[in-house]
Order: structure tokens, then sequence, then C-alpha cells
């Protein structure tokens, strides 16, 4: 998950009247600012990336790293997560919390820019507890991923990185479904979002059954997000696992990626 994803500025340009007075309530003339420009000249202290050389609003890309996942099966909703944030190669936070708690029965995952994610799932959050006090009962969870994509389809283009699951019981269930940044949104039984959803992808398909106990399902989602963290430098951290069911969420267990990896090493000797 990256701390950063866009930068975007662009100071006044004092080029196009230099005898009226400025924004800052100026009236100077083009003088030398002792470092080799003007107050005649526009400034721009948006990075420039590699290959964007021209326009006036340049971006800056940082590598998003993170491994979440969820998944449906007969006794509800497995939710599990690294805790891992990165900003490019750089290892920001060990201890983030991915999973957006919406309301009791309603939980978002967290992939892509951290602000966005946890913004954009905020106010999910006040848009689905209005729509409660309106209505007098409970949102479903297909109505509040519609709101979700609703709302980002709206900043399509925009720079905005956010891949998020929306996951919960209402009256037809449990539901689960993938949004994303582009106004996306897709309906399913299992997503793995992140850089190291591949491997979680390897765990799930040999694993998942409808059928699964509670205890064989928590297993499944904690051993993929391990997997994953194992081979992707990029997650890490801890391991948060949530299931959801017909009273709620619950948080099930958090626990450290390499008490898991001395766990597991040992079963296999």
């Amino acid at each position: 998950m990256a701390l950063c994803s866009v930068l975007r500025g662009e100071f006044a340009d004092f080029s196009e009247a230099p005898d009226q007075p400025s924004a800052f309530g100026c009236g100077l003339n083009q003088t030398d600012l002792g470092f080799g420009a003007t107050l005649g000249d526009s400034f721009n202290l948006a990075v420039k990336t590699v290959g964007d050389e021209e326009g006036p609003e340049r971006k800056i890309e940082f590598l998003h790293g993170t491994t979440t996942l969820a998944f449906k099966f007969q006794h509800g909703v497995i939710v599990a997560v690294d805790s891992r944030a990165t900003a490019g190669s750089y290892i920001a936070s060990q201890t983030v919390k991915k999973v957006i708690e919406i309301n009791p029965y309603l939980l978002g995952t967290m992939a892509g820019g951290a602000a966005d994610c946890s913004f954009w799932e905020r106010l999910l959050a006040r848009q689905c507890r209005i729509y409660e006090l309106r209505n007098k009962e409970r949102i479903s969870v297909a109505a509040a991923s519609k709101l979700l994509a609703n709302m980002v389809y709206q900043y399509k283009g925009m720079g905005l990185s956010m891949g998020t699951m929306i996951c919960g019981w209402d009256k037809r269930g449990p539901g689960l479904y993938y949004v994303d940044s582009e106004g996306n949104r897709v309906c399913g039984d299992m997503f793995a979002v992140g850089s190291g959803s591949m491997y979680a992808y390897g765990v799930l398909d040999s694993g998942l059954r409808h059928d699964l106990t509670v205890e064989e399902a928590c297993d499944l989602g904690r051993r993929a997000i391990y997997q994953a963290t194992f081979r992707d430098a990029y997650s890490g951290g801890q391991v948060n696992l949530y299931r959801v069911h017909s009273e709620g969420w619950e948080n099930v267990s958090q626990e450290d990626v390499l008490q898991l990896h001395h766990q597991y090493q040992s079963q296999k000797a």
C-alpha cells in the first residue's frame, strides 16, 4: 500500500501582468530573486515523471504493494489482510490497519493509496449511516458497494488509487463485491487484491470449498496471506483475519508473519 500517490501543484504565474498587484498584494516589477529567476518566471514545484517532460501537471508514481483477500463459504465471509505500508522500496509501517469497519455488518479492505482508501471508505461509512437513519433499516451490501462505485466514478482519471472489497451480511445473506478507483464494481465469491494476490490465489484455488468449517476457512485465509508475504516483498507485518456472519463481523486473530512462518515450518518437519 502506498502512502502517497499523486502530487499536483503549480504556483501563480507572475509573467502575465508583471506591473499589476499580485495575489499577495505586491505591485512589483520583475526583479532578480538572487538565484537566477525573476518574478516574471512561472514557478512549478510539481515533480516530473520519467518520460513526461511536458504539461503543467505531473504525477509522482509510487509502487503499490499489499495483499488483501476475501471469500465466501457456507458460514459467511472470511476477510484477511497484511499490515505493511510501503513508499516505493521503503517500508513505512508494519502495523497499518487495512480493514475499515464501516458498520457492525460491513467491512471494507484497503489496497492502493492509503489516503484514498481511508477517505472514501470512511465517507462510505457516513453515507451508510445516513441511509439507516432515513430508511430505518441497514443498507445492503450491494447498495453500499454501489454507493462507493458511484462516488469514485466521478473522479475517474484524476489519479485516485484504490482497490477495495466490500464484505458484509444482509437480508440476502453474505455479500462480497470488488470496487476500484475507476468505478468498476464486480460481485463474486472470492477476490484477492494487491501485489501479492497471485500468490494468495494459488493457495485459495487449491483449498477453497463452500462446505469449509469455520476453523478450516480461517486457516485457509491466514495461510494465503502468509504465503503472499513470504514471496512478495511489498507485503508483510501481521495477518489480520476477520469473519462476517449473521450476527455481524468479528476480529478472529492478528498474528505476526514471523510466528506463522515458524509454525508452518515446524508442521513440515
